[in-house]
């Protein structure tokens, strides 16, 4: 990898998801590659984490904007194959999700429990199993709205996918 191409990742990798900002583009996994194209030119590849994403639109001129601030003339493609799935959200995201108190999605999202909810939980704030679900939908579509019957505490639970 280039040096321009490790700076045009870095830049593109730092910018935050508008939904749920403690995590980056990168950490989900929706930022697929940075190539350059000619000495001052870099594509990003981004997979929206659903096809109707709202954010996704938001997301491409974020990352556009830090690629051109960055010095580079920029250009996205949006992949939508292969899908995006949960277990692409890095280690350093799920704990970033959990400190921020969202429950990260349960890995192995391909599994038809995980599809259909039938998940165990863990509360983000104190960790305990025993949760429940009390809605599908919570602060955005790709997540869930949970109690914890240890704490008490509700949090969101970013859903597999």
């Amino acid at each position: 990898m280039s040096l321009d191409q490790r700076r045009a990742w870095a830049a593109a990798a730092a910018v935050p998801d508008p939904e749920v900002p403690c995590v980056t583009v990168a950490d989900l996994g929706i930022l697929r590659w940075v190539r350059m194209e000619g000495p001052d030119r870099a594509v990003a590849g981004v997979t929206p984490t659903y096809s109707g994403c709202p954010a996704v639109l938001a997301i491409e001129l974020a990352i556009e904007a830090a690629l051109r601030e960055a010095g580079f003339d920029a250009r996205i493609e949006r992949v939508m194959s292969p899908a995006w799935t949960t277990d692409w959200i890095t280690g350093e995201g799920r704990e970033k999700l959990r400190a921020y108190g969202i429950a990260p999605p349960v890995s192995g999202s391909a599994s038809k429990m995980s599809l259909f909810g039938e998940v165990s939980v863990a509360c983000p704030k104190c960790g305990s199993q025993d949760t429940e679900k009390l809605s599908e939908f919570g602060s955005t579509a790709c997540k869930a709205h949970y109690r914890c019957l240890g704490c008490a505490e509700p949090f969101d639970y970013f859903k597999c996918i």
